[in-house]
């Protein structure tokens, strides 16, 4: 009899150590990416349209912090550059004049062969007409005046062409003076055309700057997410760094859960598992999720962590990605099973 009862008790035991096996291997909480967005620029927060619990898309404008003055420096830079560009064009106009006169000059040049090529001819055709009377006076046929008179001309034409070559000459000598002279006019409207360019792209380079900052005073949010916080308000002053409120990314989660180290050697990234969100009364929500993380260090298990060894005193956090349908909330229990 006393057999029996043992028996019984004994499977009562079990049955009772069967139904209370757990159902998951790690607990922990949930969590997400969050990023908290500060001002990038000083001044009077001219618009704010965000609200707690608001989902913002990723690069959405929500505000804007006052950047009057930001736009009129940028205008005054502009007129600038304006100005540049119109004494950049009047010097262009200078230039190609001075070019067109430094050509007109070119062409003004005489070319010295050509201007005395006749000259020197009716010199060698009288130096044969005096060879020829020459022999004609050896035999008496011609007067000695004749020979005279050939002789006086070709002198003559070598005086006229001396005068020709040095007058040439001087006028071109001069035309060349009057090209050098253009060219260095031409070379310092050149060096002012570089001056200004060079300014130019200073004030390009400012008004860069200007816009930059411009797109500073544009608050956006950097991410796809919900806004868990709000720390200003349309109508105040801010300063650069001012948080102005908090938003995380509530589709890609994470649930932080903890393991032994008896469970570690079962665990690696990469490793697929199921998250659970538990609703209470035995409702919970089912996830597939991803081990992006596993802390190389242990640590004592907090006191909110229930672990599959429940005499465990280290555990290690490891990190579970899923996707969130809208029901897991940050900070809610959740449940992995490997």
């Amino acid at each position: 009899m006393k057999k029996i009862v043992l028996l019984a008790g004994f499977a009562l035991i079990m049955a009772s150590c069967g139904g209370d096996k757990k159902d998951y291997d790690a607990t922990g909480t949930f969590e997400a990416t969050e990023v908290t967005v500060s001002a990038e620029s000083s001044g009077q927060l001219l618009h704010f349209n965000i609200s707690e619990g608001q989902v913002l898309k990723g690069g959405l404008s929500v505000g804007q912090i006052d950047s009057r003055q930001l736009v009129l420096k940028r205008e005054q830079l502009s007129t600038s550059n304006e100005q540049l560009a119109a004494t950049h064009g009047q010097l262009d106009a200078n230039k190609r004049q001075l070019n067109a006169n430094k050509q007109a000059t070119e062409s003004k040049q005489l070319d010295l062969r050509k201007q005395v090529a006749a000259l020197h001819q009716q010199i060698v055709n009288l130096q044969r007409e005096h060879q020829r009377f020459s022999e004609l006076l050896s035999d008496g046929a011609v007067p000695r005046k004749q020979v005279d008179d050939i002789e006086y001309q070709i002198e003559v034409l070598r005086k006229q062409l001396t005068a020709t070559e040095e007058q040439i000459a001087s006028q071109n000598a001069a035309l060349a003076d009057q090209n050098k002279g253009i060219a260095a006019q031409i070379e310092g409207i050149s060096s002012q055309q570089a001056g200004i360019n060079a300014q130019q792209a200073g004030v390009r380079s400012q008004q860069a700057q200007i816009d930059d900052q411009i797109s500073h005073t544009f608050v956006k949010s950097p991410i796809t997410g919900t806004v868990l916080e709000k720390y200003a308000e349309q109508g105040e002053f801010v300063a650069i760094g001012k948080p102005l409120f908090k938003i995380a990314d509530t589709k890609t989660m994470f649930i932080r859960a903890y393991v032994t180290s008896e469970q570690l050697k079962n665990v690696r990234i990469g490793q697929h598992v199921t998250v659970m969100a538990d609703y209470g009364k035995g409702e919970k929500k089912r996830y597939s999720g991803v081990i992006t993380w596993i802390s190389n260090q242990s640590e004592f298990t907090p006191k909110t962590i229930v672990t599959d060894d429940e005499r465990a005193d280290l555990v290690y956090a490891i990190k579970v990605k899923f996707i969130n349908d809208g029901y897991i909330k940050i900070g809610m229990y959740g449940e992995v099973k490997f």
